[in-house]
């Protein structure tokens, strides 16, 4: 007998993991899969995972980005290239400033931010800047801001900015470089079942376990609404005062009480439940798409919703009424 069922994987497996890097394997898949699963759990944890990075700069003594300042080995366009590569963690959902200040002969790292709480810097060795002279005085302030993927300076230059102010490309993700591999592997008789292989490396902000966990909760959250069988909570805007529920509520009901057929009496006939579907008087066309739907008797289509009919590829408003007048 052919197999009509898609096989789920197994869980995945950790092959190698540290604090930035890690690699994942996936086996089962059944063939094909890999190459429906990589891309966009891959497109996902490089687009979709939220971080944090400085998104303007103000820093004493500079206009613009082509300027240099005295005492200061870097020029400032050199300064904001190193500043993209603060990584941060941002426990707060509003823009937050960070700010340094410093004097004389010293090299200027991450460390020397001054943050709020609800600021934590990942990479404090990063270097920002190097003061060469013993009068050399060196003031920044940063606002940081939370995001998703790659944001350009156009974007968040939405108004205009004081005079000094410097708006920089933010890339917020906290994932460095992803890839995967796909290989077939044996299950059984078959050879062509596939292993999915996935290599994380972050920026320290979220291990490679939580980005790969998250992207998969992602990817499952975006599928989840195209089933059509998500119901909500009845809310307070719902359920009146009397206790009645409102038709928004009500709708999500099953079928099954609008089109119940009646219970058969003691002594009467075969109950109707068990009647089939091509016992009905439904066109072909209906009995067609019903059947390669898995609805074979009246009790398993009594219990579909209208949206569950809807949401069945195929399936019209007319195909509805037909299934309604034959109840």
């Amino acid at each position: 007998m052919m197999q009509l069922d898609i096989i789920p994987p197994v869980p995945p497996r950790v092959v190698y993991e540290d604090e930035t890097r890690g690699e994942y394997e996936i086996d089962g898949l059944s063939p094909g899969y890999g190459y429906t699963l990589g891309p966009g759990i891959r497109r996902i944890l490089l687009s979709s995972l939220p971080g944090a990075a400085i998104t303007s700069v103000k820093i004493e003594g500079a206009n613009h980005e082509f300027m240099t300042l005295p005492g200061v080995k870097e020029d400032v366009l050199s300064i904001l290239l190193n500043l993209k590569l603060v990584r941060l963690k941002v426990h707060a959902t509003e823009p937050q400033q960070i700010s340094i200040t410093a004097k004389g002969q010293k090299t200027i790292t991450a460390a020397d931010f001054a943050a709020p709480t609800q600021v934590e810097i990942v990479n404090k060795d990063a270097p920002i800047a190097t003061l060469t002279a013993k009068d050399a005085v060196f003031n920044l302030e940063a606002v940081v801001e939370q995001g998703l993927g790659y944001i350009p300076r156009e974007v968040l230059k939405k108004e205009k900015v004081g005079v000094g102010v410097m708006t920089l490309d933010a890339t917020m993700t906290p994932i460095k470089r992803v890839n995967y591999e796909v290989e077939n592997m044996r299950i059984g008789d078959r050879t062509d079942y596939n292993r999915l292989r996935f290599f994380i490396e972050t920026d320290g902000t979220i291990t490679p376990k939580e980005a790969f966990t998250r992207a998969v909760e992602i990817f499952i959250a975006q599928l989840e609404p195209l089933r059509g069988r998500a119901v909500p909570a009845a809310s307070e805007d719902t359920v009146t005062e009397d206790g009645e529920v409102t038709e928004d509520a009500a709708s999500q009901e099953s079928l099954s009480e609008e089109f119940a057929p009646r219970k058969k009496e003691e002594g009467g006939e075969e109950d109707p439940l068990k009647i089939r579907v091509e016992d009905l008087k439904l066109s072909s066309r209906t009995l067609n798409i019903l059947s390669q739907a898995g609805i074979r008797t009246v009790g398993g289509l009594v219990k579909k919703r209208e949206e569950d009919l809807l949401s069945i590829e195929g399936f019209g408003k007319k195909s509805v009424q037909e299934i309604k007048q034959a109840l």
